[in-house]
């Protein structure tokens, strides 16, 4: 059994609009209020309050305001606690970054238990408590039918609302045959040990100058004003458009990779480091974690699996001899004096392939995949 998220568009209407923010509005002030509570409590006697010492006054609250945050379902409103306990729990674990007060302008989720506040009508309408009607919500894909539903969430992204579903099944899928070995790049997103290349899409670079001027035009308009948080809207719309395109891309890459190898070998990349480097930009733009991400749980559903290897010297090693040629990055060719000349990427796609499936000497895996739920 996994976990796996589908996202789907809803569409409510002007009324439902409303009361939808009406109710981000609402847990908004729930967060702040709870947040407030822990500090007042803390600073004045010493107390840590608990997400379950907090969740017990909820009751009181709901019957207080019959027509304000009582109309909204006591478990969203007790995810919402939650929320702030799992901030909490975060501070603490980091040692910096203390909670802070949440503007209404950037609360935009709120999470339900599925059957408990939300569900979906027979009209297959989203039902929410305190929201009058069934909300259309566009099934472009159908939901697992023997699936466990758990939480259900519903997000506003730039005006948009969504609703995504976390549901437990069995996933069966197939798989092709063989191994390979998968080099990152930036020229080309991915090579092969077979000697394919996919060519990097750079789609925030083809958005670039698209976004500059979004954001000319977002500095010249005033603060506080109408205009500018139009063209703020603006500018969050482009940069939503390109990572649904990224995502779009990675999906469909990741399928075909499963659909063609039983066992697929990445490098075991330090992606932390490397976007601080030089080419943070690029390595941004290319997702490579995602791309892995992605392979990696579709690998699980179809009985396949990932392995991660040690990067070093993958692309300095001869495939063939096994000795090390030194190379300048801006060498796009490998050579070797054995007679071996590849391109230097599908050259390191099968070192890669070696040292996770070949068990040469120092080619052992680095590590295998976790099979973690998606």
């Amino acid at each position: 059994m996994s976990i796996r998220s589908y996202k789907y568009r809803i569409r409510p209407n002007a009324q439902q609009q409303r009361l939808l923010g009406e109710m981000l509005s609402g847990f908004c002030a729930l967060y702040n209020a709870g947040l407030q509570q822990r500090i007042e409590a803390y600073r004045r006697r010493g107390i840590t309050l608990r997400a379950s010492q907090q969740n017990a006054e909820l009751t009181a609250i709901r019957a207080a305001e019959p027509d304000g945050i009582g109309r909204w379902s006591y478990s969203a409103l007790g995810w919402v606690l939650r929320r702030l306990d799992q901030t909490y729990a975060a501070f603490f674990k980091r040692g910096r970054g203390f909670p802070r007060f949440r503007s209404a302008a950037r609360y935009h989720s709120a999470t339900y238990r599925f059957g408990d506040g939300l569900t979906i009508g027979k009209d297959h309408r989203l039902k929410v408590l305190g929201v009058p009607g069934g909300i259309k919500v566009v099934w472009h894909r159908k939901l697992p039918e023997n699936g466990r539903r758990g939480t259900a969430i519903l997000s506003r992204q730039q005006g948009k609302w969504y609703v995504i579903f976390s549901v437990e099944a069995e996933y069966a899928e197939c798989c092709g045959t063989g191994t390979v070995g998968i080099d990152l790049g930036l020229n080309s997103l991915i090579a092969t040990s077979d000697g394919e290349t996919v060519k990097a899409p750079r789609l925030e670079r083809k958005a670039h100058k698209a976004q500059r001027r979004r954001h000319r035009a977002l500095a010249r308009c005033q603060k506080g004003s109408k205009r500018r948080s139009k063209a703020k809207a603006r500018l969050a719309s482009g940069a939503a458009k390109i990572a649904r395109q990224r995502r779009d891309h990675l999906h469909k890459l990741s399928r075909s990779l499963v659909s063609r190898y039983r066992s697929i070998a990445f490098e075991d990349l330090n992606m932390a480091g490397l976007r601080k480097g030089l080419f943070a930009r690029s390595i941004h733009d290319a997702a490579w974690s995602t791309l892995v991400q992605f392979t990696t749980y579709k690998a699980e559903s179809a009985d396949a699996s990932v392995v991660l290897v040690d990067p070093r010297g993958t692309s300095q090693n001869c495939p063939s001899c096994g000795t090390i040629k030194a190379k300048k990055l801006s060498e796009r060719r490998h050579c070797c004096d054995c007679g071996c000349e590849l391109d230097r990427d599908i050259a390191a796609a099968k070192i890669v392939h070696q040292r996770a499936f070949e068990n040469g000497p120092r080619h052992g895996p680095q590590s295998p995949s976790q099979r973690n739920a998606a």
